[in-house]
C-alpha cells in the first residue's frame, strides 16, 4: 500500500485556516492535509502561542496533523531588515510571504504546499502566487473565491477563536494602531 500524498497548508492563525480546511476541494481521500503553523513574523511570543491555541483547536476539529514551526523573530527580522518603515502590503510584506513560503516548502519536503494567507481580504493573492512560483510544489489556490474570508471569520466567531486585527509583525501593529480582537 503506497502512503497518501500530502498537501502542507501554511497557516497563520484559526480564523483565517477556518476558511480554508473545510472546503470540499480540500477533503480529498487521496491526500492527507498537514497544517504547518509558521509566524515568526508575529511581534511576540505571547501572540504566537495566542495564535497557536485555536490553530489547535482547529486542527483537533478536523483531525488534521499539526506541524509547528519554531518561532524565531530574530530570523524573520533580519529578513525584513531594511524594510521597517515600508508600508503595509508593500516590500516588507513581500520578504514576509517569501519567508513563510520557504519555511513551508522545507517543511513539506517533495509534497504540494499551498497557504491560508490567500484567504484574507488584505493580502493580494496575485502577489502570493507570484512569489510562490519559484517552488514548482506551490499550489496556487485562492481562497478568498467562495466567500473564504467570511466562512473563516463565522467560523471563528462560532468556535470562539482569537481574532486579530492586524497582521502580526509590529511594524503591523503599529499601523493597526495597537489594538487587537477584530480580524
Amino acid at each position: 500500500m503506497t502512503e497518501k500524498s500530502a498537501l502542507f497548508l501554511h497557516i497563520c492563525c484559526a480564523p483565517c485556516g477556518g476558511g480554508c480546511v473545510g472546503r470540499p476541494e480540500m477533503i480529498d481521500p487521496e491526500r492527507k492535509v498537514v497544517l504547518f503553523y509558521s509566524n515568526s513574523n508575529l511581534d511576540s511570543k505571547e501572540e504566537f502561542e495566542k495564535r497557536l491555541a485555536p490553530v489547535r483547536s482547529l486542527a483537533e476539529f478536523y483531525g488534521l496533523e499539526l506541524i509547528v514551526d519554531p518561532y524565531d523573530h530574530a530570523t524573520w527580522l533580519e529578513a525584513v531588515k531594511g524594510m521597517e518603515n515600508e508600508p503595509e502590503g508593500g516590500s516588507r510584506c513581500r520578504k514576509c510571504f517569501k519567508y513563510n513560503l520557504e519555511r513551508t516548502c522545507k517543511a513539506a519536503g517533495e509534497n504540494g504546499f499551498a497557504t491560508t494567507l490567500t484567504v484574507s481580504p488584505r493580502k493580494k493573492s496575485s502577489v502570493i502566487f507570484e512569489i510562490g512560483e519559484a517552488w514548482n510544489n506551490f499550489e496556487k489556490i485562492d481562497f478568498k473565491k467562495k466567500n473564504g474570508y467570511l466562512t473563516g471569520r463565522n467560523f471563528a466567531l462560532e468556535h470562539g477563536f482569537y481574532r486579530q486585527n492586524y497582521c502580526g509583525c509590529e511594524f503591523s501593529r503599529r499601523s493597526a494602531g495597537n489594538n487587537t480582537g477584530d480580524l
